[in-house]
């Protein structure tokens, strides 16, 4: 999953970047409001950490500004306003959930895996796929109930797949989930993961549509 962090604070917004990375998201992060709207306007993104002191344009605008073009991206303001009225006006703006400055990060992933659950209408933390199942909590992977050893690029390939199981992703589109901005992508990395990933789900699972990109199914 692609997560767009709006943190103007350097020191915190490197550890918070860091940690959601080690928790296997993707991550893109802005420093200033103008970046985080201009980021927001192509719709790559599933959530939105979104701090309220930005400077160029303040996280409730941005908010407003979001929901004004009925933009449904979950947002999670993370913010050390801790009065009841901005958390009231904030989530009246349309924010999904608020949290206040210190946080444990741990709190911070659970949140944000609890938005990411919601907007896929599924109270369930398992994601499944016939005898497959991955856990976006733990990031246990199983298939006929043993467990899969996955690299990072593994996993995320596999959940990026499994999100929309029988629709076909073009490599760009995986290039997309698997790298932030900036990160260094090789021309073959894509194919190599996707090759790798193959070998661990036995025959059948990932299905190539010829120039057009690859698919998750259940072998027949």
């Amino acid at each position: 999953m692609r997560l767009l962090l709006a943190e103007d604070d350097a020191m915190l917004g490197a550890s918070i970047e860091q940690g959601l990375r080690r928790a296997g998201f993707i991550v893109d992060w802005v420093r200033e409001g103008k970046a985080a709207e201009l980021a927001l306007a192509d719709g790559g993104h599933d959530l939105l950490l979104l701090d309220l002191g930005l400077p160029r344009l303040d996280g409730l605008t941005l908010l407003k500004r979001l929901r004004q073009r009925e933009d449904v991206i979950p947002v999670l303001i993370v913010t050390a306003r801790d009065a009841i009225d901005d958390r009231v006006t904030g989530l009246n703006l349309g924010a999904d959930d608020y949290l206040v400055k210190p946080f444990d990060l741990n709190e911070l992933i659970a949140r944000v895996h609890a938005l990411l659950r919601r907007r896929r209408s599924n109270p369930q933390t398992l994601m499944r796929l016939g005898a497959l199942e991955l856990d976006p909590i733990t990031r246990e992977v199983r298939l006929e109930g043993r467990p899969l050893h996955l690299s990072a690029r593994e996993y995320g390939l596999l959940y990026a797949l499994l999100e929309k199981p029988g629709a076909v992703l073009s490599v760009a589109q995986l290039e997309n989930r698997l790298y932030g901005w900036g990160e260094e992508v090789q021309s073959n990395a894509v194919e190599v993961h996707l090759h790798h990933l193959r070998r661990k789900l036995g025959p059948g699972w990932i299905r190539n549509v010829r120039g057009v990109g690859y698919r998750l199914t259940p072998p027949a």
